[in-house]
């Protein structure tokens, strides 16, 4: 008698969550589960549901039989109970098969010792205002450690270890320094005898790779993609790409993004700033000039018919800023900041000139030779402020001193009164 075929069902949901095409090779599929495992797993704060459905899809597809099962007649065949069924691993079985071990010490299971995460691996990365305003991508290359493919990160060849003699397998020394009579002072440290491991290989039994390491070096390529208007200081992440150990999570490499100095335009915000100076005759009489942004456009700048522009005055072109983040078709405002330049001085008939044009003076300035008589005339000189300032505090500081300096100096103001 024969038995009736499955109903298909849906077949594409595994590969959804893994974030693969149907037709992913089986490196594809371990590359996707590892770097979604690592961001989700719950020792990092990710969701265990999610990090149980990545496992259980991880399990079926990375098995042929499975595999076809699943493709031909969905994940309820499989629950069925063709194929030897789907997705009954543990979870975090699955996940210590990357890295060498447990993920929680010797349980493979949350109700064991917890596994301790690696620390993550931070590389400033400067880049230009181009860059950030355009978008770019920087590949980078790295040296790291990497589980020992030999010995899987065990460091023998038997895969077995002995207890440390020399922390009796604690990983830490304890060290107690006599700092003097009755007083001591006691510090722990990791034990340099077995690094902090708790154990040790023999001679005889290291792995002849890694010579009893556990860890080998690995050179990887990395691109970062700097997208339009990240800001100074936001961090790019790689899950699960620092220095691997074992029993460890592996931690991430980040690179924080450093905006280098720009000679001609300053980012705040979204917003870019410009410095321009002008001529007192551009200021008064109009003006045009050519800016070349940062994407190499030229931007035509000029003042409207009969303007005035003053000194330490702003002007703004809407959209042309730095693009938002993830919204890139969205940009600030350009501010232009003027200043004017003024001339050292002018001739008479320069003068005559300006006076005809200009509006008149005001009357205060309108003195008659009677009222000039009977004012005391002064000199006007130029003067640094901050020059000015400095001389005044110096010798301040100089009065203080020999102040301090005369002999029953704190003894000089006495009262005059009987």
């Amino acid at each position: 008698m024969f038995g009736r075929a499955p109903k298909k069902s849906d077949n594409t949901r595994y590969y959804e969550i893994l974030g693969v095409s149907q037709n992913a090779s089986h490196d594809d599929l371990k590359k996707a589960y590892k770097k979604a495992a690592i961001k989700n797993h719950p020792d990092k704060g990710g969701d265990p549901e999610k990090f149980k459905e990545l496992a259980q899809a991880y399990d079926v597809l990375s098995d042929p039989e499975k595999r076809e099962i699943y493709d031909q007649y969905g994940e309820d065949a499989l629950k069925e109970g063709m194929g030897g069924g789907g997705g009954g691993h543990d979870p975090f079985d699955i996940f210590s098969s990357f890295f060498g071990g447990s993920p929680f010490g010797g349980g493979g299971s949350s109700r064991g010792r917890r596994q301790r995460r690696g620390e993550d691996v931070v590389h400033s990365l400067k880049v230009s205002l181009e860059d950030i305003y355009l978008g770019t991508s920087k590949k980078l290359s790295l040296s790291r450690n990497v589980l020992c493919s030999k010995c899987n990160g065990k460091g023998s060849k038997s895969g077995a270890s002995l207890k440390c003699a020399g922390c009796q397998g604690t990983g830490m020394k304890v060290t107690i320094r006599h700092l003097g009579p009755s007083m001591i002072q006691q510090m722990q440290h990791a034990c340099n005898e077995c690094k902090g491991t708790g154990e040790t290989i023999s001679d005889k039994d290291r792995c002849t790779q890694c010579k009893g390491e556990k860890v080998v070096q690995e050179k990887k390529v990395l691109e970062v993609i700097v997208e339009k208007g990240m800001q100074s200081g936001q961090k790019i992440s790689f899950p699960g790409e620092a220095d691997e150990a074992p029993d460890t999570v592996t931690g991430d490499i980040v690179f924080v993004i450093h905006q280098k100095e720009h000679p001609k335009f300053k980012r705040k915000g979204e917003d870019l700033f410009v410095e321009h100076s002008l001529s007192l005759t551009e200021a008064l009489c109009g003006f045009q000039f050519v800016l070349t942004h940062l994407d190499g456009r030229q931007l035509l700048i000029k003042s409207n018919p009969g303007e005035v522009v003053k000194p330490d005055s702003f002007k703004a072109i809407n959209d042309e800023g730095m693009p938002l983040y993830q919204r890139p078709f969205m940009k600030g405002k350009l501010y232009i900041h003027f200043n004017v330049d003024f001339p050292e001085s002018l001739s008479p008939e320069q003068v005559k000139a300006l006076e005809a044009i200009l509006p008149s003076k005001p009357g205060a300035s309108q003195l008659t030779d009677m009222e000039v008589d009977e004012c005391e005339e002064t000199t006007l000189h130029d003067v640094n402020m901050e020059e000015e300032m400095r001389r005044k505090q110096q010798a301040q500081a100089e009065a203080y001193d020999e102040d301090d300096d005369m002999p029953g100096g704190a003894q000089r103001v006495q009262c005059a009164q009987q």
